[in-house]
Formats: structure tokens, C-alpha cells, sequence
């Protein structure tokens, strides 16, 4: 019998010793090395083809078609949007977020349309009883006659139900659970998660089944494995959000069929995800008009503009160190302008404590908000509201400068429709091409200018 070697794998960057560490020498994670056993080395199959005959054969790339077919129609919109306009037959798509955020929901309720609009769908669950499911699928209505479901985890016998159904969607909830009984490693290990996605990939690309993967997340947020099956699949999504609020955004990261950085919306409720078709309106559905310290910042998520409210208290300290609280948006973005306020517009803001919060649950990453929580600070700090029908955008240099944004145009547009009169943006040397024409633009050199116009000095 061979004698049975194991070694040690960071389960959050891979990094591979023959010894245990408490500590991970590379990414320096605490409790993450897990040992994981090596197989014998088996004796090299000689090749059987004869001689002469090879088993792929290289192809000019004029004379390849670069058409990847028709794709699957997918009856949910928002989420046909991420994905690029459909679901690309033999993909395969892995789907990530935290415990709890409505990965299995929003999936239940697209496997039941897509059982009865596009064809045969099997979901696999390793975590959950047939029965579990079904509880969850009348809860959300869902009754189709081809959404086969089966509770299994041996991926062995998965891919022989899959050879007997022949279905169009395979669905693994979750992958960490999955496990190939040849392989000695526990189920969630790297080696355990790179095989079982790799024979899922192999299964998609022969066979023309998309195959949809569910991926835990780390305490970091990010997918479990490590970065391993992100190499693997074609589309990579993130179902993000505060668990406390009702909206979820199902992001895209990684699309080879499409668009990167693509964002559906949709509404968490008893009867399970509902779509957002204009998330600009239910963002600002409960702004409180003429209040201090609130601006409209017009963001953008992939291709698709967003007004969101960005709103800013600010208030004197009685310690030596004011506290800076940013909730949605980045602390070193909230730090940066609170200092160009101070330095280039003469704001005490370092005597004040600053809090800042996105509403809604979103999370707002691009410079172009810099003027908008600018102006909410501003106005905090002046205890003096802003224009009612004003939206801001614009990204702010540490002299104090406004620098113009990508795709003004749409963000001007997608303001125009809200009912938005007036825009305040940086100033630039052309024209603005694709403007609405009943929506006044305030152009200003800087941030002096800008407040001078959002909030006048009295």
C-alpha cells in the first residue's frame, strides 16, 4: 500500500508548506492552514491513440466564428441585464454573498421561470432537504413541471443524474459542499473545490448544459476557494447588501460574455426578490426635501446611472480627536475631503465630528460623489439645505479642484427623468454632448465655486 503524504493549504491565498502554522507566512491570516492529504502517485496511462493521429487539431482565427450562439432567454430582467442579455449556452456562473443575503431565493425563483420558459433545470442542493426546498418554492410561487430538484453531494453521482435528465440549467448550491469520493481531501478544501469545478467546466463546455455555481464567501467577503474557481468560470456575481434594508444588488465582477461592473436591483419581501425597474426613484422615495446635510449624487453602476441621497451630519466635539464615520462610502475619500474643506474652503471642520451615510444600503466607490458629500458636509456645517431640485456630481482634487466624470451625459439624462432642474458639475471646455435640454448645468472651476452656488454663505 503507498504510503500517504498530506501537506498544509492557506485557505485564504493557497500558499502550500509540509507543516502546520497558526499564522500564514504569506498573507498572514490566523487559523487558515488546513491539511489536506496527497494522493500516491499513480502510474502514467500509456497513450492509446496510434501514431500519427492527434487529438486536437490548431485552426486559422479567420476561419473561427466569434458568434457564441443564441443565448437562453432569462425572464428576470435585472438579472438578464448582468449577465449581458441572456444566459450563453455551456457557461458556467458562479454566484457569491454572505450568508443570508437571498442567494438561494433569487435562484429558486429564476430556476422555476426558467423551468417554464427555456427547458429542463435540475438544482442540486448539498445543504438543503428536498423537502427544505419545496417549503421555500411554494413560499415563492414557484410550481413549474420541469424544476427537477435532488440532495446530493457525491459529484459522481450528480453527473450521472445529469447524463439520465439531459437538463438545459444545472444548478450546485453550494460548491464548498460538492466533493469527488477519489479525492482524499475533505469537502471545501482547494483541492476539493479546483476538481469539482473543473469536471463541472468540463461538463458545461462538452455538453452545451450552463451550470450555475454557489460559492461561500469569506469573513473578507470574498469567494471561498480561494481565487480558484473566479479563474475557472465565465461569470463571476456578487449578490451585495445590508441585511437590515430590503434592496439587494446583484453585481457583476468577472463577464465573458458581457459587461463588467453591470448592477441589477432588486427588493427583498415575503414573497421572495422582486425586481427594481427604476432604483433612482425607490432610493430617493423617502427624501426629506429641504433638510441640512443632503445632497443627490449621481453615480454610476456598470452602465446604468444612479441617483442615490448622500447624506452628512457634522457636529461640534468636545474631545481633542473629532471621530469621521463613513457608512456606503469610503473612509480615506471622507478623511481626503474633509481636509481640502478645511485647507481650500475655511470649514473648522477639524473642531467637528463628521458622520456620512449612503441611503438605502448602497455602497458608493467612484470619485464622481466627491462633490456631493462635499455639498452635504457644507451644508451640515452651515445648517443650511441645499437647492431641492439640485444633483451634484463631480470628483474633487486635493487643491480643491472639480475634475470632470465619465459618462456625464447619462447621469444628466437619468437626473432629467427624476425631475431634477439643475446640475451641478465641473466646468469643461467643450460642449457636453447628449445633454437633456431642460435641465439647467451649473458649471464650476472648483470647490469655493461650487459651494457658492449649493450653499451661499449668508
Amino acid at each position: 500500500m503507498p504510503k500517504v503524504r498530506s501537506k498544509f493549504v492557506c485557505q485564504n491565498c493557497n500558499y502550500q508548506s509540509p507543516k502546520s502554522f497558526g499564522r500564514c507566512p504569506n498573507c498572514g491570516q490566523f487559523n487558515t492552514m488546513v491539511e489536506e492529504i496527497i494522493e500516491a502517485a499513480k502510474p502514467v496511462k500509456q497513450d492509446r491513440r496510434p501514431a500519427g493521429v492527434l487529438a486536437s487539431v490548431p485552426q486559422r482565427l479567420r476561419e473561427i466564428s466569434g458568434d457564441v450562439g443564441e443565448r437562453l432567454f432569462v425572464p428576470v430582467e435585472e438579472f438578464s441585464r448582468v449577465l449581458g442579455g441572456g444566459i450563453v449556452p455551456g457557461s458556467i456562473i458562479l454566484l457569491g454573498g454572505d450568508p443570508g443575503i437571498g442567494k438561494t431565493t433569487l435562484l429558486t425563483q429564476l430556476c422555476g421561470l426558467l423551468a417554464e420558459n427555456t427547458g429542463t433545470v435540475l438544482y442540486v442542493s448539498g445543504e438543503e432537504s428536498t423537502r427544505q426546498i419545496k417549503l421555500r418554492a411554494d413560499r415563492l410561487g414557484v410550481e413549474a413541471e420541469d424544476l427537477f430538484l435532488l440532495t446530493e453531494t457525491n459529484l459522481t453521482t450528480i453527473l450521472d443524474h445529469v447524463q439520465r435528465i439531459g437538463p438545459t440549467i444545472l444548478v450546485i448550491d453550494s460548491i464548498q459542499t460538492t466533493y469527488l469520493d477519489t479525492l482524499e481531501s475533505s469537502p471545501g478544501s482547494v483541492t476539493q473545490v479546483r476538481e469539482c469545478a473543473s469536471r463541472l467546466q468540463h461538463l458545461a463546455k462538452s455538453s452545451g448544459i450552463s451550470v450555475f455555481l454557489v460559492g461561500h464567501v469569506t469573513k473578507e467577503g470574498n469567494i471561498a476557494g480561494p481565487r480558484v474557481l473566479e479563474h475557472i468560470v465565465d461569470t463571476v456575481l456578487y449578490l451585495e447588501g445590508d441585511p437590515f434594508q430590503a434592496f439587494r444588488l446583484l453585481r457583476s465582477v468577472k463577464n465573458r460574455f458581457g459587461a463588467t461592473s453591470e448592477v441589477g436591483v432588486f427588493e427583498m419581501s415575503g414573497a421572495g426578490m422582486t425586481e427594481v425597474s427604476n432604483p433612482s426613484e425607490a432610493f430617493l422615495a423617502e427624501r426629506v426635501v429641504n433638510a441640512p446635510g443632503s445632497a443627490i449624487a449621481v453615480t454610476m453602476e456598470g452602465t446604468r446611472p444612479l441617483l442615490v441621497e448622500v447624506q452628512a451630519l457634522t457636529s461640534p466635539t468636545n474631545f481633542g480627536n473629532p471621530r469621521r464615520t463613513a457608512n456606503g462610502v469610503d473612509m480615506n475619500r471622507l478623511l481626503l475631503l474633509s481636509a481640502v474643506l478645511t485647507r481650500r474652503v475655511g470649514y473648522k471642520l477639524h473642531e467637528h465630528d463628521i458622520f456620512v451615510n449612503v441611503i438605502g444600503g448602497m455602497q458608493v466607490s467612484e470619485p464622481a460623489a466627491d462633490l456631493a458629500m462635499a455639498c452635504a458636509m457644507a451644508s451640515s456645517y452651515a445648517d443650511q439645505p441645499l437647492p431641492a431640485d439640485l444633483a451634484v456630481v463631480g470628483e474633487i482634487g486635493l487643491s480643491g479642484e472639480l475634475r470632470a466624470v465619465g459618462q456625464l451625459s447619462a447621469r444628466l439624462n437619468e437626473a432629467a427623468k427624476l425631475g431634477f432642474k439643475r446640475a451641478l458639475v465641473p466646468r469643461v471646455r467643450r460642449s457636453i454632448e447628449g445633454a437633456p435640454p431642460n435641465l439647467e448645468l451649473i458649471q464650476a472651476r472648483n470647490l469655493a465655486e461650487a459651494l457658492a452656488v449649493a450653499v451661499p454663505r449668508k
